[in-house]
């Protein structure tokens, strides 16, 4: 049942995992969500997420033990980033950016981001135009 769901909707829910209620998917395409994550109530997700293990070297030793992330209640995650590890925690409220690859935790209430990055424009072999982003610019909008 759970591959004919992935095939369907692009979204990878090992049936393992311990969700929440209220528990939000925007444009679920790529989100993957490991067997012993645990996702408190009213979290948010967008495409591309991925609740995973830090390693799955150790084979049949893990078993049984906690290999994905817990996210607590009230947290949002925004497109593209990757927790990963049994330890890590991310704290109530908390607001996870666009490609943020996280293996720690994350105290409450935290707004993780990427620092924005300088676009490079190269036209046909021109003059290479770098555009520096404005350093108080917001990176992504809470509505």
């Amino acid at each position: 049942m759970t591959e004919h769901a992935h095939s369907v909707t692009g979204i990878d829910i090992n049936p393992g995992a311990t969700i929440g209620s209220y528990f939000f998917i925007d444009h679920g395409t790529g989100i993957v969500v490991g067997e012993t994550t645990v996702i408190g109530d009213h979290v948010k997700v967008y495409q591309g997420v991925t609740l995973g293990a830090l390693s799955t070297s150790g084979g049949r030793k893990l078993w049984a033990k906690k290999r994905h992330p817990t996210i607590e209640d009230d947290v949002t995650i925004y497109s593209g980033a990757s927790i990963l590890g049994g330890d890590t925690v991310i704290g109530k409220g908390s607001v996870i950016g666009g490609n943020v690859f996280l293996t720690r935790s994350v105290a409450p209430g935290t707004k993780v981001s990427v620092k924005n990055q300088e676009l490079r424009f190269n036209n046909e072999g021109n003059e290479i135009e770098e555009v520096k982003e404005d350093p108080n610019a917001a990176w992504f909008y809470v509505i």
